[in-house]
């Protein structure tokens, strides 16, 4: 069986910059130090609530349309889950800063991404790219990050506020959840790499010894 070649128009399509989802997610990106400002600064709950809604729809909006207008790029595929996490951990250390969030669900969702950090190495040491995002992970993300716009609401003056309260939590409860089962699965893959293929020596494709 021969491999088909390589097709030229193909890679040149996933080495794209300017497409409509990686505007989304510059623009989201944009949208985090705007979010703490609207936190820390100017306890501006209401606006912050809109950011977040805004920024879990065009996160959903920006995967859709990647796959409708065929934009997939190699820099979306690195963008979008990097946002994501930069949204997740901005979000959560400003409520906790505000006493809305317990630190021990700070502690778990930071400390999961941390140790994923960690292990990223052992894919660069092999010459592989990080490994795909489960849809298992993505929707805990979108839980996770529909929950804390549901709690930032629970604390204003407004006749949902109980309700919203108690939906923000359930939310969160089930997104932590899901989220460090992910982390563990990602761990599994991760060793399971490093345990069946070899690191290759920086520039080369010869195996460490």
């Amino acid at each position: 069986m021969t491999s088909e070649p390589p097709d030229p128009q193909a890679d040149a399509r996933a080495d794209r910059i300017l497409t409509v989802p990686n505007v989304l997610s510059v623009l989201r990106l944009i949208g985090v130090p705007v979010l703490l400002w609207l936190l820390l600064v100017e306890h501006a709950d209401g606006w912050a609530f809109v950011l977040l809604v805004v920024s879990g729809f065009t996160d959903f909006l920006d995967g859709k349309l990647a796959r409708l207008l065929d934009q997939y790029s190699r820099l979306g595929a690195l963008l979008d889950p990097f946002v994501d996490r930069l949204y997740l951990v901005a979000t959560v250390l400003g409520l906790l800063v505000r006493g809305i969030l317990p630190w021990p669900f700070v502690v778990l969702l930071i400390g999961r991404d941390l140790v994923l950090a960690a292990v990223l190495p052992i894919y660069r040491r092999r010459g592989l790219p990080p490994p795909e995002v489960i849809y298992l992970g993505k929707a805990a993300t979108f839980a996770l990050m529909s929950a804390l716009p549901w709690l930032l609401a629970g604390q204003m003056d407004w006749a949902a506020a109980g309700f919203s309260r108690a939906f923000g939590w359930a939310l969160l409860i089930w997104g932590t959840a899901v989220y460090l089962w992910t982390g563990v699965l990602y761990l599994g893959k991760a060793l399971a790499v490093s345990r069946s293929i070899p690191a290759v020596r920086r520039g080369t494709h010869e195996p460490i010894q």
